[in-house]
C-alpha cells in the first residue's frame, strides 16, 4: 500500500466531503480514505498505482473536479497560485454582487421606509429583474454544481440548497412580473442572498488560507539555490538539482541548502528551526548539517547526504501535511450528521412551507421555504474539526512537536500514565565523569591522568568517559607500554616502571591494594546510581572516579510538571534496581520498572493499559519501537536530524522532554477549540432551522426573513473559522 493524495475542487460543505469519500471508497484497492474540507484534499492508501486515475474519475463522476497531487518541489508555487486565483475570483464576484445588491435593496425596500423609489408596478418589476439577473449570473456555480450534484451523484449538497432557495424566489418573481402580480416579488431575496453567500465564501476562503500558514512558513525556510563544486568549478544551481554526493559550499549568512556532513572548514550554525535553541552550534569536519539552517560565521564544504524528499525539513513538512489531511475520531459525528443533513433540511422546508401554504398562501409559504433552505449550514459542521486540526498540527511543528495524525493529536490529551525510557530519553545516553576523589596526596588531575593512560587503548564506554574528562581538563595522556583488559573487572596497564590498575574493588584486591579507605565513597556514589572506578598505582589506592549517564537538561523539570498534571509517571529500563531508583529519585518518578529487556517492554506497557485509560510511552524510537507501538500514544524523541521515526505517534524534534508537555497542552487546547466549533455549528442549526420554519410565528408573529437567514448562514462558517484562527495566539510555555 502507498499513500496518495488528490486535490479536489468544488467542495463547500460536510455533505460534499461525505459524497467524495464514498466515491473514492468504491475504487478497487483503496483503503483509509479521508477527505479534508479545509485543505480540499483527499488522502488514501492505494494497493495498485494503476487505479490512481480511477480515483480521479470516480471523484469527477460524483460532481467534483479532481487533480492527482504531485510531490511539491522547492520552487513550485502552483498550489499557492491556484488558491490566490480562487480567492481573487471570489473577490470579484462578491464585490460585483454586493454593488448590484445596494440599488436592488433600495428599489425593493425603499418605499417601506419612506424613501423615494421613482418607479412602480411593471417598471419597478423590470428594474429589479435587470439588477437581479446579473447577480444570479455571477453566482451561476451555485446552480450548475447544485443541480449537477443531484443529476450525477443523486444527492443534494449545500449548493443545491442555495440553488433551490434562490432559484425558487427568482423564478416566482419572474412569473409574478409576467402575470402582473407586482405585490409578490422576491427579486431582492434571490439577489441579496447570493451576494451574502458569496461574501461568506470569500471570507471563509481567506480565513482557510490563513489556517495553513504553518506549512507556508516551513516551505519558506528552504534555500532556493546551492553552490556545488563540480569539475573544480563553483556552480550555483537550483536546490532541486543537487544530488547525493555533491560537494556543497556554504558561505557566511547563507542557508544550508540540503542535509550533509562537513568535510572541510569550520563555522557556527543557527539550528533554531530544528532544535529551538537560539545559540549557534559549532560545526567542524565530520559533523552533520541540516538543510534550511543558517550558516553564521565561517565558510565550509559538506557532502550532500539527504536531498529532495529525504531532507529533515522535507520529512517534517510531509509529516505535518499527512497529519493535516487525516481525520480525527471526533469528526465522525459531524460526518454522520452531514450525510443526512441536506435531505432532512429539504424535507423540513417542504413540510413547513406546505403547512403555511394552506394557512397564509403561496407567497408566505415561499418565504418559509427559502429561509429554511438558506439558513441551513453544513459548511460550519464540515469546517469545525479540520481547520482546528490544521492549525493545531501547524503550531506543533512550529514548537518542535510533530503529530503524525489527527488521531494522535486527539488521543494525547487523554493520557493518564506516561512511561519513560531511561537511557537516551531521561538521560543523555553518554557516560560522563561526575566525581573524582583522591587519596594519598594525589591530586584529582593525577588520578584522571593515570586513569586516562590505562584506558588509552580501551574501547569500553567507561574508558571513553574518562578520556573525555582528561581532554576537557586539558590533561596530557600518553599511551601505556602494555595494556591488558580483564573482562568484567577492569584494566591493568604499565607505564615504564609503574603499574596502573583501574576497575572494580575485586581487581584492586587481586593486586594486593587495600580499598578500605574508599568504601564510604564507593557506597555513596553507588547510592546515587553512579558506576565507580577505583584507580590504583603500584601497591596503593590513589583515587576513585564516579561515572554516570547524566540527566538531560530539563528532564527533572518536565517530569515534575507532568506529575503536577495528575499523570502517573513510570521509568522503564534494563538497568539494575539500585541505579534505576537513583535516577528516578533525581527526576521525581515514583514508579520504576527495572531490569527489563527491550523485547519485554511492550508487555509491560500492555500490563499498564489494563489499569489506565490511556498510556503514553516516551522513547528514542529505536530499541523502544515495540513499546512505542504498543502504547496508546508513542512519543519518539528525535535527535534533531532523525524525525521520520515510524514507531511513534508523536515525534519530538527537539531533544527536550518539555516537548511532551507542549504536546499534551496543545492537544487539550486544540480539542477545546474543536468542541467550541462543533457546539456553535450544532447550536446554530438546531436554533436557526426551526426559527426559519416558522415555529414561533403562530405564537409571537415572528418570522425569519430569508435575507437575514442568508446573512446568518454566511456568518456561521466565517465565525467557526475565525474562532479557529484565534489559536494562532497560542504560545508554548516551554
Amino acid at each position: 500500500m502507498s499513500k496518495k493524495s488528490v486535490n479536489i475542487k468544488g467542495m463547500h460543505c460536510a455533505s460534499c466531503v461525505f459524497r467524495v469519500e464514498k466515491a473514492i471508497k468504491t475504487v478497487e484497492g483503496v483503503s483509509n480514505a479521508n477527505v479534508n474540507l479545509a485543505t480540499h484534499k483527499a488522502s488514501f492508501d492505494l494497493s495498485d498505482e494503476a487505479n490512481l486515475e480511477k480515483v480521479a474519475v470516480a471523484i469527477k463522476k460524483s460532481g467534483y473536479d479532481a487533480q492527482i497531487a504531485q510531490e511539491a518541489k522547492t520552487n513550485d508555487d502552483s498550489e499557492k497560485l491556484e488558491r490566490e486565483k480562487e480567492i481573487n475570483t471570489l473577490k470579484t464576484k462578491t464585490y460585483t454582487a454586493l454593488l448590484l445588491s445596494i440599488p436592488l435593496l433600495y428599489f425593493a425596500m425603499g418605499a417601506h421606509v419612506g424613501l423615494p423609489t421613482f418607479f412602480s408596478g411593471k417598471t419597478m418589476a423590470l428594474v429589479q429583474f435587470l439588477i437581479t439577473t446579473p447577480i444570479i449570473l455571477v453566482g451561476y456555480e451555485f446552480y450548475t454544481k447544485g443541480f449537477m450534484s443531484v443529476y450525477k451523484a443523486k444527492t443534494a449538497n449545500m449548493d443545491t440548497l442555495v440553488a433551490v432557495g434562490t432559484g425558487s424566489a427568482y423564478v416566482y418573481s419572474v412569473a409574478s412580473s409576467i402575470i402582473g402580480n407586482y405585490d409578490s416579488l422576491f427579486f431582492e431575496t434571490a439577489g441579496i442572498l447570493i451576494a451574502f453567500i458569496l461574501l461568506g465564501r470569500y471570507l471563509e476562503a481567506n480565513a482557510k488560507g490563513k489556517t495553513s500558514e504553518s506549512i507556508k512558513k516551513l516551505m519558506g525556510l528552504k534555500a532556493k539555490t546551492a553552490i556545488v563544486i563540480r569539475g573544480k568549478k563553483e556552480l550555483e544551481i537550483p536546490i532541486d538539482e543537487v544530488v547525493v554526493g555533491d560537494i556543497v559550499l556554504v558561505k557566511p549568512g547563507q542557508k544550508i541548502p540540503v542535509d550533509g556532513v562537513v568535510i572541510n572548514g569550520h563555522s557556527s550554525v543557527d539550528e533554531s528551526m530544528i532544535s529551538g535553541e537560539s545559540i549557534p552550534v559549532e560545526k567542524t569536519k565530520g559533523d552533520k548539517v541540516v538543510g534550511a539552517t543558517i550558516n553564521k560565521t565561517g565558510s565550509f564544504k559538506f557532502k550532500a547526504t539527504g536531498v529532495g524528499s529525504d531532507t529533515v525539513l522535507a520529512q517534517i513538512i510531509k509529516l505535518v501535511e499527512e497529519a493535516q489531511g487525516s481525520k480525527a475520531p471526533i469528526q465522525k459525528l459531524a460526518d454522520v450528521i452531514a450525510a443526512y443533513f441536506v435531505p432532512v433540511v429539504i424535507s423540513i422546508a417542504i413540510i413547513s412551507s406546505g403547512i403555511y401554504f394552506f394557512v397564509n398562501g403561496f407567497a408566505f409559504a415561499l418565504s418559509i421555504f427559502v429561509a429554511v433552505l438558506i439558513i441551513a449550514c453544513p459548511c460550519a459542521l464540515g469546517l469545525a474539526t479540520p481547520t482546528a486540526i490544521i492549525v493545531g498540527t501547524g503550531l506543533g511543528a512550529e514548537n518542535g512537536v510533530l503529530f503524525k495524525s489527527a488521531e494522535s493529536l486527539q488521543e494525547t490529551r487523554k493520557i493518564s500514565a506516561l512511561v519513560f525510557d531511561k537511557t537516551g530519553t531521561i538521560t543523555k545516553g553518554e557516560p560522563e565523569v561526575t566525581d573524582v576523589i583522591n587519596f594519598n596526596k594525589f591530586s584529582d588531575r593525577e588520578v584522571l591522568r593515570f586513569a586516562g593512560i590505562a584506558e588509552k587503548n580501551s574501547e569500553h564506554p567507561l574508558a571513553d568517559a574518562v578520556l573525555k574528562a582528561t581532554k576537557k581538563k586539558k590533561i596530557s595522556v600518553v599511551s601505556p607500554s602494555s595494556f591488558n583488559s580483564i573482562t568484567g573487572k577492569g584494566v591493568v596497564a604499565n607505564l615504564k616502571k609503574d603499574k596502573i590498575i583501574i576497575g572494580k574493588i575485586s581487581l584492586l584486591k587481586e593486586h594486593s591494594i587495600s580499598t578500605k579507605k574508599a568504601e564510604d565513597s564507593v557506597s555513596k556514589l553507588e547510592s546515587q546510581g553512579k558506576t565507580v572506578i577505583l584507580v590504583g598505582k603500584n601497591k596503593e589506592l590513589i583515587g576513585v572516579i564516579g561515572v554516570a549517564d547524566t540527566l538531560k537538561p530539563h528532564s527533572k523539570e518536565a517530569i515534575q510538571t507532568i506529575n503536577s498534571l495528575g499523570i502517573d509517571t513510570f521509568m522503564i529500563t534494563g538497568d539494575n534496581n539500585k541505579t534505576a531508583n537513583a535516577i528516578a529519585k533525581q527526576v521525581g518518578i515514583k514508579n520504576v520498572i527495572a531490569e527489563v529487556m527491550p523485547n519485554q517492554k511492550a508487555s509491560e506497557i500492555r500490563g499498564l493499559q489494563e489499569s489506565y485509560l490511556s498510556v503514553g510511552m516516551v522513547g528514542d524510537g529505536i530499541n523502544d519501537a515495540p513499546a512505542l507501538s504498543q502504547s496508546d500514544v508513542g512519543f519518539a524523541v528525535g535527535s534533531g536530524t532523525d524525525v521520520a521515526i515510524e514507531s511513534g505517534d508523536v515525534v519530538l524534534v527537539r531533544d527536550d522532554l518539555r516537548s511532551v508537555l507542549t504536546s499534551i497542552e496543545l492537544s487539550k487546547y486544540t480539542f477545546r477549540k474543536i468542541k467550541q466549533n462543533l457546539f456553535w455549528a450544532f447550536f446554530y442549526n438546531v436554533l436557526g432551522i426551526p426559527l426559519a420554519a416558522g415555529v414561533l410565528y403562530p405564537f409571537t408573529g415572528f418570522l425569519l426573513n430569508p435575507i437575514i437567514a442568508g446573512g446568518a448562514m454566511a456568518f456561521s462558517s466565517v465565525s467557526v473559522v475565525s474562532n479557529t484562527l484565534l489559536m494562532k495566539n497560542y504560545k508554548a510555555k516551554f
